[in-house]
């Protein structure tokens, strides 16, 4: 008999949340029964059943050995809670416990495929009309998508959202205008921000699209934010898509984890030292005039192992960008428009010019627009253009 899988959530309030948990786990016992393997499910905190029951009934039924899998599309271990010293406390209880650590879920291309089923969906479905006139044809590259993540305040999770957004519109929406990244709360933009950006890419119908696994809270969340924004854009078609949800394609999922930690693919217990979080090595921000230590491989020390993608090379991208001066004439000052979103738009050729510069020298994040920059009505930075970027979709330094 195979070892025992132990879904992990995250805690919470919300009612629905954990029935569908439930139903999840369910849905995963009637797979795995033929293999044969159990499978059980708790929650690191906030709601039952408590991971700690889960884990002394598998204990009290003869296993000592299981597969723990986090129900989480990204690796925000501050979002999940800590695995890894609930398991430590739960080995303490248990002396003769070991357990195997699976890789979160996302960005699995069957999850974007989740995703674009979602959308698909979405984009069927016909909006209610008060009249009998027929609705106005939007073409695909008038409609774009607002795909919604948690956030974190781990920048480098939020990176990861963005990442699945670009692979998502390349793989499944290529023929939309733009898919761009919002979150709910703990960093910018939220989903009245990229709702924002959309409409002034010329979107007409936007849809929102959760990177979410399960209903709750977070989803009602997620949509009230949007329909509060449509309440005062009226002309825009804002339509909300379902989370991914309890379904066979995301049981897949589970399932191939399950048996990648078994074929020694994710973490043992034996490891559990290096699954805690680590703080980065901070780096001094380098003077006007000086030069990088540049290793072998042609990047920072710090830098991470593809050579410029560490919290080095960001660091020294910031600090060239800060003290880089442009030779010659500079630019005529102008004023940002302050963004109002409920401000009607503005004539062609009359949209306010951003100052590029301040005293010689260039923001940091000067590349990146005004639009998307946080909640509606929120008061933009002054260095940020009011005109759309070139390339919709992800913000690249590069």
């Amino acid at each position: 008999m195979k070892p025992p899988l132990l879904l992990i959530g995250h805690g919470t309030h919300d009612e629905t949340g954990v029935a569908e948990f439930g139903r999840f786990v369910h849905r995963l016992r009637c797979r795995l029964d033929g293999l044969p393997a159990e499978v059980s499910g708790g929650f690191i905190t906030n709601a039952r059943p408590p991971l700690g029951d889960s884990i002394a009934s598998l204990v009290a039924r003869g296993h000592h050995h299981l597969v723990a899998v986090p129900l989480s599309l990204t690796g925000d271990r501050r979002a999940l809670g800590d695995i890894p010293g609930t398991m430590a406390l739960e080995q303490e209880r248990h002396p003769t416990l070991e357990y195997d650590l699976g890789r979160p879920l996302g960005p699995d291309p069957r999850v974007l495929k989740l995703l674009a089923e979602r959308l698909a969906d979405a984009r069927a479905e016909m909006p209610r009309f008060v009249t009998d006139e027929p609705p106005a044809e939007i073409s695909p590259n008038e409609t774009a998508v607002v795909l919604v993540g948690h956030g974190s305040a781990d920048p480098a999770v939020n990176a990861e959202v963005h990442r699945v957004s670009r692979l998502f519109w390349e793989t499944h929406a290529a023929d939309l205008l733009t898919v761009e990244t919002a979150y709910v709360s703990h960093t910018r933009p939220g989903v009245p921000g990229g709702l924002e950006r959309c409409r002034r890419l010329g979107a007409k119908r936007v849809i929102v699209l959760p990177y979410v696994l399960f209903a709750g809270a977070v989803l009602e969340r997620i949509w009230a934010q949007a329909l509060a924004y449509g309440a005062n854009h009226e002309g825009l078609d804002i339509r909300c898509a379902e989370v991914i949800g309890d379904c066979e394609g995301l049981a897949d999922v589970v399932i191939d984890r399950y048996e990648e930690a078994l074929a020694g693919g994710g973490q043992s217990s034996a490891s559990a030292a290096h699954l805690l979080p680590t703080v980065p090595v901070a780096t001094r921000p380098l003077a006007a005039g000086d030069t990088p230590d540049v290793g072998t491989a042609g990047r920072t020390p710090d830098a991470g192992a593809g050579g410029g993608t560490g919290a080095g090379a960001v660091t020294t991208i910031a600090a060239r960008l800060k003290t880089t001066r442009i030779a010659g004439s500079e630019p005529p000052a102008a004023t940002a428009k302050p963004l109002d979103p409920d401000a009607p738009d503005a004539a062609p050729g009359e949209a306010g010019v951003a100052e590029p510069e301040k005293g010689g020298e260039i923001e940091a994040d000067s590349m990146i627009g005004t639009t998307g920059r946080g909640e509606a009505g929120e008061r933009p930075r002054d260095d940020a253009p009011d005109e759309p970027l070139a390339q919709p979709g992800v913000a690249s330094v590069v």
